[in-house]
């Protein structure tokens, strides 16, 4: 097998339901360590996609920031033969996450975590429960509430039902064995049914974590938070909502005017994914002022 930018082989040991020749090209779970590195980042994929998707926003870290970088692969993702998602569970993709936090600790004293939609959820939740995590947190599109009709008490009965297992059909309503494969190499065709049910899960945990907290006892960990107002999956409730119980101080958020059309995943990506002269993702366009913002949030700090 031919050997794959930044192939992270410690995190295979660590979760053997993985193995090299069974996850895609490109979806590999990855490292970047650099030798004069003082602090270290974890940056989570989100639901259906892949490692691929942090990758711009990794390099920017490595290489402008100097920072080590750890990218893991969630439990039931990137795998050439899903099958259907099959037993997948939040507690694995908590304990993926968790074990990329230590890893990053043995090596730097700081240790920062962040991810897109639900990896920024997964991130949220790690911040919140992991004394390993001593930096700060960065959320893009971040699914902290989920988006389903644009009603807000109309969503929240649907995530109570997808919890619950009896809407199965929201993600994945008209064929349940249709594959997972499809035109794009670093994501699943579709979000599947039971791993939707996992992040309905992790968002009723959020919910009551940020039930925690109030002016007196805000959410103290610094966190940069970046979203596009056309973000049809993440409601960015959930941001608004975090803005409420921290210090302003705390809080970078970099939001994206609706006219500027970036979509949920595309947030994170630097240019257009094209695959056979195909764009399968449209790039964020305003990634560079993204990564100046992120800048001078993560050198502030």
């Amino acid at each position: 097998m031919a050997p794959r930018d930044h192939e992270w082989f410690d995190y295979y040991k660590a979760f053997d339901y993985f193995r090299p020749e069974m996850v895609r090209d490109g979806n590999q779970p990855r490292i970047r360590e650099r030798p004069d590195a003082e602090a270290s980042i974890v940056l989570v994929h989100g639901l259906s996609d892949s490692p691929y998707y942090m990758s711009a926003i990794a390099d920017h870290f490595h290489e402008t920031l100097r920072y080590n970088v750890y990218l893991p692969l969630l439990q039931c993702h990137g795998l050439k033969d899903p099958k259907g998602m099959e037993g997948v569970e939040l507690e694995e993709w908590k304990r993926n996450v968790l074990w990329s936090v230590t890893y990053a600790g043995d090596r730097t004293e700081e240790v920062s975590v962040g991810g897109l939609s639900t990896g920024g959820a997964l991130s949220f939740y790690t911040a919140c429960t992991s004394p390993r995590v001593t930096g700060a947190l960065y959320l893009f599109s971040a699914a902290l509430d989920l988006r389903f009709s644009g009603n807000e008490r109309v969503d929240n009965i649907l995530e109570s039902l997808l919890r619950s297992r009896a809407l199965t059909w929201v993600f994945d309503a008209f064929d349940s064995k249709k594959p997972l494969i499809g035109d794009n190499p670093y994501k699943y065709a579709y979000v599947d049914k039971d791993g939707a049910r996992e992040l309905a899960k992790l968002i009723k945990e959020i919910n009551t974590l940020l039930a925690g907290f109030d002016r007196a006892h805000p959410f103290a960990k610094r966190t940069f938070a970046a979203h596009s107002y056309a973000d049809p999956t993440a409601n960015i409730k959930g941001i608004l909502r975090l803005r409420e119980e921290m210090r302003p101080a705390d809080l970078e958020e970099f939001l994206i005017d609706a006219d500027k059309e970036v979509t949920h995943a595309g947030l994170v990506l630097k240019d257009d994914l094209v695959v056979n002269g195909k764009v399968l993702e449209t790039g964020n366009q305003c990634f560079p002022d993204m990564m100046d913002a992120m800048d001078r949030f993560a050198r502030a700090g």
